[in-house]
């Protein structure tokens, strides 16, 4: 099989960065009012999802801090419905492998899934809490704020969906997602809504990222707020989002998928694949077939998003703990996305079998593009077939000479850094 020469290059993202977590979150902070919120001696929930948001750890220890500087107890509520295996044990490890710690964040974890129905939605849906969360005399709710794997609305993952989805815990996610999409964008943001109103809630810390993953901006809302101002930071958030440089991709290889990564293991927004029942794809990069060949440590089995691809490699699926994924697919009842693709035995047949799927084009010019994962679109290796159209792009640099794909003595390729 001849395969084509790669080439390495890098495209210019959204680049904004904090370069201080610590005064970024104080200014949020103060921005929220929560000092005036808290009661001594109170007990502070302060929320931690299951996402690899960049900083968290630091952003989470410095509102520890600031809680006990106030003179209040913090600790830490996972809030990531059922992810972790919807088991506290589960949850804890799945917050110890982001960074997030009792050591690392100066404060206890209670990872109870125990919760309370609090009241139903316009639809009908009911509305859970959990109970570490109702019994704390205060919640600050922490995420980050970025488009849905899933769906387009007003409020996709954020604030509002950490409330009714995170702190809703095993009971809440599976509720918010009985009508799966119209649930999403409806009942999560009443969900949310009947939270703020009946949960001590404090305020939120939104969190933005850059075009390369880094802390772009740390906001602080109030708690009345956080409905209106999140659908704005949503609006900035999809301004700036990264995506492929080529219109027309014939193989994309990803040589890293996982929940780490995005909750699918895609950024389904870069791939502009959604496969989600009576949703419309995404716009984005057409791309004829994509690869997967490894999923992630971080992600503790969970292949959820491997049904995202056409092609996978044994070894990514012998790696998928399939009752993890179960258990998290289950609850979303988007089942496309937890579907195993043609496995073939390692890289070197995959890309045979890709080149057959492709109806086997002169390898130089095939359009191919290799990314690390879908969060690191910034470099990336293509095929000579894409050069000229590379170069005439402003935003894009060539990095490099052209390399031939080199396999291992079991028909593997090394992966590239995460």
């Amino acid at each position: 099989m001849q395969l084509p020469r790669m080439i390495e290059i890098e495209q210019k993202l959204y680049a904004r960065r904090v370069t201080d977590i610590a005064k970024a979150v104080r200014r949020a902070w103060d921005s929220a009012g929560l000092a005036r919120r808290i009661t001594r001696g109170g007990r502070i929930a302060i929320t931690a999802g299951s996402r690899g948001i960049d900083n968290i750890p630091a952003i989470t220890r410095a509102l520890v801090e600031l809680v006990r500087a106030a003179g209040a107890r913090p600790f830490i509520l996972p809030a990531m419905g059922s992810h972790g295996g919807a088991t506290p044990a589960g949850q804890t490890e799945l917050l110890a492998s982001l960074g997030i710690t009792p050591e690392s964040v100066g404060a206890p974890i209670r990872a109870s899934m125990a919760t309370a129905k609090i009241g139903t939605t316009p639809n009908g849906l009911p509305v859970y809490a959990a109970q570490e969360a109702l019994k704390a005399d205060g919640l600050i709710v922490v995420n980050r704020i970025k488009q849905h794997t899933d769906f387009t609305g007003d409020y996709e993952s954020g604030l509002v969906k950490m409330l009714a989805i995170g702190v809703g815990k095993r009971d809440g996610a599976a509720a918010m997602h009985t009508g799966q999409c119209a649930s999403l964008r409806e009942d999560v943001p009443a969900a949310a809504a009947m939270m703020i109103e009946r949960l001590p809630v404090l305020g939120g810390v939104a969190i933005l990222e850059n075009g390369y993953h880094q802390t772009a901006d740390i906001v602080g809302i109030s708690a009345s707020d956080i409905l209106k101002r999140e659908k704005a930071l949503l609006r900035r958030v999809r301004r700036n989002a990264p995506g492929f440089p080529f219109d027309d991709i014939g193989l994309l290889i990803v040589d890293w998928i996982g929940k780490d990564i995005s909750g699918v293991g895609f950024d389904t927004h870069v791939i502009a694949r959604r496969m989600v029942w009576n949703e419309p794809e995404f716009t984005g990069s057409r791309i004829r077939v994509i690869a997967a060949l490894d999923v992630t440590p971080g992600s503790h089995g969970n292949g959820l998003g491997l049904g995202l691809a056409d092609l996978v490699t044994q070894r990514l699926a012998d790696k998928v703990d399939w009752h993890v994924v179960r258990t998290n697919v289950l609850h979303t009842g988007f089942l496309n996305r937890a579907k195993l693709p043609l496995t073939l035995p390692n890289d070197r047949e995959l890309l045979r079998a890709a080149f057959l799927a492709m109806g086997s084009p002169d390898p130089k010019k095939a359009r191919i593009v290799r990314v690390a994962d879908t969060l690191q679109v910034g470099r990336m290796w293509i095929s000579e077939g894409l050069l000229p159209e590379a170069r005439r792009n402003p935003r894009v640099t060539i990095l490099g000479k052209r390399v031939a794909l080199a396999f291992d003595r079991n028909g593997d390729l090394e992966r590239l850094v995460r």
